[in-house]
């Protein structure tokens, strides 16, 4: 159960890791950790997941539980529809990992996040206890199971969130990656004066032609190539589940994620009268807390991670979060993450003016950044210790423990976290000026790889 209950969700190899009565088990413990006494439950498209969410959603139902099945959907999709029905959910996938995996994230009503402290780990300890003492008694009147369509009302409640009347024709191209997006994507598009040119939008979770990752380069190569070939606006890149987007310009040059997050904390900001807070994680760029400042509203920064991001949303109230991971968060979408609401506003800001993505996010992309750069290392801690003692008397300089270690100078900073699931240190580093962060990065990894 160690190598399989994650932090924020369940995610392992089928059958070597879990199966379909293991998942009968977790549906049978959501139900009763969540007190609901209606569950919704939805899937992707990996060949193992209607197979896993049926055995879930009989578990759940053995339990007394009714059960709203929706089928095939992105993740932000089951999001919309706990929010909506007021209902826990959970959604089976594995987001942009390998075929032969397959998770559940799961949620509370209203989207509300469930990790380790939020009851991950209490629905853990319920199956184990189940798997040495005995599977859970069923009630009399099991729970009902119910299907229901909700892709139109995702579609609709996304676009009344963005004001996407007036915009210039555009011609944007998606690389689905075989995975929801293609599911997705032309109802949420429906009507929109956009040329859409789709990549890989048949759902297989088998993954032909390259892993729904977007955050590695090597699987945006066959978008960026497109959209020069095709003298697109846009590209846009979502992952196996369609919750993160990833977007490259019309030149094909891949825009950062925190660019993206400045540019729609901005809208948002605007949206709501030009105050509210924005939430972003340690690792996006200094400009995220910049634009915000700038467009009058309060930047808050919080670790990375997806629970984390969720609870300070809650917490502050905020009107937007954002990741350097692509995930981005509103308030109007149940403090959840979806990467296709935050792929329409890019849209609508592309298309509300004539000049072309590179020069609008040129605002939003002022420093030079490293992108994450991963070593893996047999003493994760050792390694931050010797980063910590080499840093910290250094004048002029801070270091903060947030989440890993964080070292800033004047002109520079540089995070380095520890992988929660695997022997290696994840290393950001930004700068003024790109032969600084050339520099600090160097430095940096000399010790970590030493």
């Amino acid at each position: 159960m160690s190598g399989l209950v994650k932090a924020y969700d369940i995610r392992g190899i089928v059958p070597e890791q879990w199966d379909a009565s293991l998942a009968e088990l977790f549906g049978a413990a959501f139900a009763r950790v969540t007190g609901a006494a209606a569950i919704v439950v939805g899937h992707d498209m990996r060949p193992t997941s209607p197979a896993l969410a049926l055995a879930f959603s009989q578990g759940a139902a053995l339990g007394g539980c009714a059960v709203t099945q929706i089928g095939l959907c992105s993740t932000d999709q089951l999001y919309y529809a706990s929010g909506a029905l007021d209902l826990p959910g959970a959604m089976f996938t594995a987001s942009h990992n390998p075929a032969q995996y397959n998770g559940i994230k799961m949620c509370r009503a209203g989207a509300a996040p469930v990790g380790q402290d939020t009851g991950l780990a209490d629905i853990r300890a319920l199956v184990e206890r189940w798997l040495a003492q005995g599977a859970p008694p069923s009630l009399t009147a099991a729970g009902a199971l119910t299907r229901r369509e909700t892709l139109d009302d995702y579609a609709a409640h996304l676009r009344s969130l963005v004001d996407l009347t007036g915009i210039r024709p555009l011609k944007v191209v998606v690389d689905a990656g075989n995975g929801m997006g293609g599911h997705t994507v032309p109802t949420v598009f429906e009507g929109l004066p956009l040329t859409l040119v789709p990549m890989y939008f048949e759902l297989d979770g088998t993954f032909p032609n390259h892993e729904a990752n977007p955050l590695d380069p090597a699987n945006i190569v066959d978008l960026q190539q497109r959209v020069r070939a095709e003298g697109a606006d846009i590209g846009i890149a979502f992952d196996g589940d369609a919750d993160r987007c990833f977007v490259v310009d019309e030149r094909g040059e891949p825009v950062s994620p925190s660019a993206i997050t400045a540019l729609v904390a901005a809208r948002e900001l605007a949206r709501n009268g030009g105050s509210g807070t924005v939430i972003h994680n340690l690792i996006t760029s200094w400009t995220v807390p910049e634009v915000v400042r700038e467009n009058g509203g309060t930047p808050v920064r919080t670790r990375v991670g997806h629970s984390f991001i969720k609870q300070e949303m809650a917490a502050t109230g905020a009107i937007f979060g954002g990741e350097h991971s692509a995930h981005y968060y509103f308030r109007d979408f149940w403090n959840a993450d979806t990467g296709m609401l935050a792929a329409l506003h890019v849209l609508a800001a592309l298309g509300g003016q004539q000049g072309p993505l590179s020069g609008l996010v040129a605002a939003y992309d002022r420093y030079a950044g490293s992108g994450e750069l991963n070593s893996t290392v047999t003493d994760q801690q050792g390694r931050l210790a010797a980063l910590r003692a080499a840093y910290r008397s250094r004048p002029g300089v801070s270091v903060d423990e947030l989440d890993g270690l964080t070292v800033s100078g004047a002109d520079w900073w540089f995070n380095v976290r520890a992988s929660n699931t695997e022997p290696v240190l994840r290393l950001n580093v930004e700068a003024r000026e790109q032969h600084v962060m050339a520099r600090v990065r160097d430095e940096v990894l000399a010790i970590v790889r030493a």
